[in-house]
């Protein structure tokens, strides 16, 4: 028996862990309490590492038509098709995902990027256009940088609004939570207020001072009534020179006074005027949005209010409010940062949906299914995620994948995709690599850890910079490693160098200790010093301006979808821990359908059905059901429509949908 310590890579959080294992086998994954983030601490998503690499539908040899191959014919038969693909209808035909499964991985990671270059494929996509391009939309516009993510300074915090994201569970939206979040929640209760803004009464609840049982969609409504009552009132000197825009600001929310805005939220006045009373006493607000905000199709609006409440409020960049990440392995503070105008945010979109365009380099993911069946992508390499469980438009996108000529996975565990798949690369998991920190601007310290494989490879699997630089060779391009550059623990670790080449340490100082961190400063000069030479904060946008003049009375519904994250559960990824896609509905809804806990029942819309099991309940607003994410048979992505989707960003709406629950028959 042995025992190494690591960090689980399974979300942006990056906990200490403590594996025991025997030979090839482990036995028990748990907290590290020397680690310094995590502290101990461990979800139960983490605590189940051993349950993912001995999953019974593990991936261990390539496969090629659905039969076991080797290396060198399955990854010759995927180049030479790709090849051909592209001399005959040009790069745009395959496209490509940066799947969660490998944005977890540094070294795969970066040579996904020389893969990408080599293709030359505009069409690119990412989890970005599934559930986050709010946030970078609104950085971009406010700020003229997309890589501004907000993420409250819980240290001093004394306000927090909590909109949309359920941090006990999920540990916070894209951001990490300083670990164990309970504890962080509290801390912050102790010092002042924490207010949660959902339709659900979440897990996060329970350590809140406040809980808002707001309509679907609608959070932008109470913002707007905050923002109101703030420009009724004369902005201090200090806040009115960094920001333009006021007074276009202004009359964008004039309409949200508290009986209008109480009656689009779905709540009541009482319980705005409370919200606004905390604001003025505690002066600073910290705001952070999750999935239930990005994933709406009002999400923009959100997003723009709540930066503008605080910036209007004195507290983006500062103490108590919100910081930016200065990043550890791409330190973003080491040089000037560059102005990007809106206009180099947007290129071209893909040609089957004209009315959408490129963002960040990347195309919608509401697209792809029409891209397959115009027939402009007709091979597509799928690096780690499970595409039928994350995309829209489930019911269309399965024969979709199968009408192509082409579909290669990088995977670990057999699910949908692979079952549809021309080419299953199995790559080597958390458990059985070297690795490091990659999206160190997400982890709530400015750090980077360091972790050495546990346990040797199982079967045939590679590592994931391996594959791709096989298939770079093949293909004609230089993956800055030689052909017969070996997969060997050794070379992982010279991928990790060079993953950390621009870093704030050295590889070998971060593998000698293991973690690295460097304290950050609040206010940041760098942050103000950027603003500074753009001009200001833009407080009102065009783009989201127009988008709230445009925004007509919600049509009339009996139950609005919301998602949710559950405990034990892994999104988009074949990993049962115990968690049921429970149909979670309020009680009066139940009792009007004749719905009784425990029942089978349907939900269905427009798109596509469901089924799953009812849990009744009065912790969800009334008129709402909540469907998890990331389960094959209970699929909530058959309920959502690709053909409609935020024209700025691209972005699918997988949240607000409009749907009808019946028992099963």
């Amino acid at each position: 028996m042995a025992t190494t310590r690591s960090f689980c890579r399974i979300c942006t959080s990056l906990c200490g862990i403590v594996v025991e294992h025997e030979g090839d086998t482990i036995t028990r994954v748990g907290g590290d309490r020397e680690h310094p983030l995590s502290r101990g601490y461990s979800c139960p998503k983490g605590r189940a590492l051993d349950r993912m690499h001995h999953h019974p539908q593990r991936i261990e040899y390539p496969e090629l038509n659905g039969k076991r191959s080797d290396w060198h014919t399955a990854l010759d038969d995927l180049a030479g098709r790709l090849q051909a693909i592209i001399e005959q209808h040009g790069p745009a035909a395959v496209g490509i995902y940066f799947g969660s499964g490998l944005g977890m991985d540094a070294a795969g990671y970066k040579m996904a990027e020389k893969l990408h270059a080599t293709l030359g494929t505009p069409a690119k996509f990412s989890p970005l256009t599934i559930d986050g391009t709010a946030k970078v939309a609104v950085s971009s516009l406010m700020a003229h940088f997309p890589g501004f993510n907000a993420r409250p300074d819980y240290d001093n915090a004394r306000l927090l609004l909590l909109i949309g994201v359920n941090p006990v569970v999920s540990h916070g939206h894209a951001t990490a939570i300083p670990l164990p979040p309970p504890s962080t929640l509290k801390a912050v209760r102790t010092r002042g207020q924490v207010w949660v803004i959902d339709p659900r009464r979440s897990e996060s609840c329970d350590f809140a001072s406040h809980h808002i049982a707001v309509k679907p969609g609608v959070d932008y409504a109470i913002l707007g009534f905050l923002l109101r009552e703030l420009l009724a009132e004369a902005l201090p000197p200090d806040v009115e020179r960094k920001v333009q825009q006021c007074d276009t600001l202004r009359q964008a929310v004039a309409p949200f006074d508290a009986e209008h805005a109480a009656q689009l939220a779905g709540i009541s006045v009482e319980e705005l005027l409370a919200l606004r009373d905390a604001r003025q006493h505690y002066g600073r607000v910290a705001i952070d949005t999750g999935t239930g905000v990005t994933m709406s199709k009002n999400a923009n609006l959100t997003q723009w209010f709540a930066w503008a409440l605080m910036l209007l409020t004195d507290s983006i960049n500062r103490p108590g409010g919100v910081w930016f990440h200065p990043g550890f392995i791409t330190p973003l503070d080491a040089a000037p940062l560059p102005e990007i105008p809106p206009e180099m945010l947007f290129a071209p979109g893909p040609p089957s949906r004209p009315e959408l365009q490129g963002f960040l380099g990347e195309w919608p993911g509401a697209a792809l299914t029409d891209e397959i069946e115009a027939g402009n992508i007709r091979a597509f390499i799928n690096l780690g995620g499970n595409l039928l469980t994350a995309f829209p438009d489930a019911h269309r996108l399965r024969p979709a994948l199968q009408k192509l000529e082409v579909c290669a996975s990088l995977e670990i565990i057999r699910n949908e995709t692979t079952a549809c798949s021309t080419h299953v690369l199995p790559t080597k998991d958390q458990m059985e690599r070297a690795d490091i920190t990659l999206w160190d601007i997400l982890s709530s310290r400015v750090s980077a850890q360091y972790t050495q494989a546990v346990i040797p490879p199982t079967g045939e699997r590679r590592s994931s910079w391996w594959i791709l630089a096989q298939l770079i060779h093949r293909l004609g391009g230089d993956p800055g490693v030689s052909a017969d550059f070996s997969d060997s623990a050794d070379h992982d670790e010279q991928m990790l160098a060079i993953a950390m080449a621009n870093a704030r340490c050295s590889f070998d100082q971060l593998k000698g200790s293991g973690y690295v961190e460097t304290q950050h400063s609040l206010p940041a000069a760098w942050v103000d010093n950027f603003i500074d030479t753009v001009g200001s904060w833009r407080l009102a946008p065009e783009p989201f301006s127009e988008q709230l003049k445009a925004l007509a009375d919600s049509d009339a519904t009996e139950l609005t979808l919301i998602p949710r994250r559950q405990k034990r559960h892994v999104n988009a990824q074949m990993v049962y821990l115990g968690d049921q896609p429970d149909i979670l509905l309020n009680n009066t809804d139940a009792q009007a359908r004749n719905i009784h806990n425990g029942d089978k029942v349907i939900v269905s819309n427009t798109s596509g059905s469901l089924t799953g099991i009812a849990l009744v309940s009065d912790a969800i607003r009334a008129g709402t059901v909540s469907v998890p994410h990331g389960f094959e048979h209970a699929n909530v992505n058959r309920l959502t429509d690709g053909s409609v989707a935020d024209t700025l960003t691209g972005m699918a709406w997988y949240s607000g949908l409009s749907v009808q629950v019946s028992r099963y028959p």
